[in-house]
């Protein structure tokens, strides 16, 4: 097997499919229906956003925190705090999912089932349409704005631009970031990836060569974080040179150094 087919495998084994994508979904569904019932009245919208919608949610087989994030849009004419809403999503969660573990993971209520995992996150809508979600707990507001579902046409347009390789390449590098401690979230990452300017790229092997060389990070950013992106570049220079010497197996075994088999 070559470095370009085992990354192409490799990335479509991330894809989540059959039995957990019917479970994911069925859950989906479900909660959806759930929060139409409990909250009624009280909701502008309620949907599910993040990767889930973009297609680049990982199979929990590759990462544990593969999540759902669904947001809960209140009317909130009475100007409650986010954690009051929150405090609403917990006795939801509560009342539909007692055996299940439920936390505050500040800006989201978590529900942990036993094959997905939901974010929860509370919202409100102005009158212009403009949606805000609760701000860090660092932040000095309670709210900040948020549009939740603008990211997935930038993604798409890209996508499709660079032959449909870039939500696979996002997947794999997801799949990296997981194998190294979450050091980015993965939103930024995705971001990031849209981002990044491709050219000269002609395969899905140097696509992944780009992304990595790419990578970048700053005087802030965490020493083992830093160690780990020049130890992924040093890992791709050697693949690089060992196709070059015509060692195609050897090189194989270098990148699996950065994206091990599942």
């Amino acid at each position: 097997m070559s470095v370009q087919s085992y990354l192409e495998n490799l990335a479509n084994q991330l894809i989540i499919r059959d039995e957990e994508k019917q479970k994911i979904n069925t859950s989906v569904n479900t909660i959806s229906s759930r929060i139409g019932a409990y909250f009624g009245e009280h909701l502008t919208d309620h949907f599910a956003f993040g990767s889930y919608t973009r297609g680049t949610m990982l199979t929990r087989n590759a990462d544990y925190r593969s999540d759902v994030d669904y947001m809960v849009i209140f009317k909130n004419p009475n100007n409650l705090k986010p954690q009051t809403l929150l405090d609403h999503l917990r006795k939801f969660a509560g009342k539909y999912y007692a055996s299940s573990e439920i936390k505050q993971s500040h800006p989201t209520m978590v529900l942990e089932l036993q094959h997905i995992k939901f974010e929860l996150v509370p919202a409100q809508k102005d009158w212009f349409g403009n949606i805000s979600i609760p701000s860090p707990s660092s932040s000095y507001t309670d709210w900040m704005s948020t549009s939740p579902n603008s990211f997935n046409k930038k993604l798409t347009d890209k996508n499709t631009a660079h032959r449909n390789y870039i939500k696979p390449l996002v997947r794999l590098l997801k799949y990296w970031n997981c194998k190294n401690n979450y050091y980015i979230s993965s939103y930024e990452l995705e971001n990031a990836i849209t981002d990044f300017f491709f050219w000269r790229e002609t395969n899905f092997k140097e696509y992944v060569y780009s992304t990595i060389d790419s990578l970048s990070y700053n005087w802030s950013s965490p020493k083992d974080y830093i160690t780990r992106v020049d130890g992924a570049k040093k890992i791709v220079a050697e693949t690089k040179r060992l196709e070059a010497a015509s060692l195609p197996a050897s090189a194989e075994t270098e990148i699996k150094k950065l994206f091990p088999p599942l």
